[in-house]
């Protein structure tokens, strides 16, 4: 196999289940490369929130840019730039951009994201 690039900008954006702003940039049905996570920039405006919801898969956040508090099962997170938060599979969260800029920040999924294993609640 050879290394692969994808630009940020070559990702569609689209609004997430959980309305939040993603850009998928590693998938291993999209990109066919072997992996078993999923890669994601998301976006949140400020004083925006993400809805609650839950993945069967472990998620890590990476803050890079702005600021943010998480719920994860009723326990608050607050996040800014360069926090790395893992939310284990089957948790309940969202995410709320407590600040004055967006609030972007990379989303792993392992295994990799699915929209049939993500509920909104």
């Amino acid at each position: 196999m050879k290394p692969v690039v994808i630009k940020q900008s070559d990702a569609p954006e689209f609004l997430a289940g959980d309305e939040t702003s993603i850009r998928e940039i590693l998938h291993p049905d999209k990109n066919h490369i072997p992996i078993k996570y999923s890669l994601a920039v998301a976006s949140l405006k400020p004083g925006k929130s993400s809805l609650s919801h839950s993945l069967n898969s472990s998620e890590v956040y990476f803050i890079t840019k702005g600021k943010g508090e998480a719920d994860i099962d009723g326990e608050k997170f607050p996040l800014s730039v360069g926090d790395c938060l893992w939310i284990p599979p089957g948790a309940i969260q969202y995410i709320e951009n407590t600040g004055t800029e967006d609030l972007v920040f990379l989303c792993i999924v392992h295994p990799e994201w699915r929209a049939e294993e993500e509920f909104i609640l």
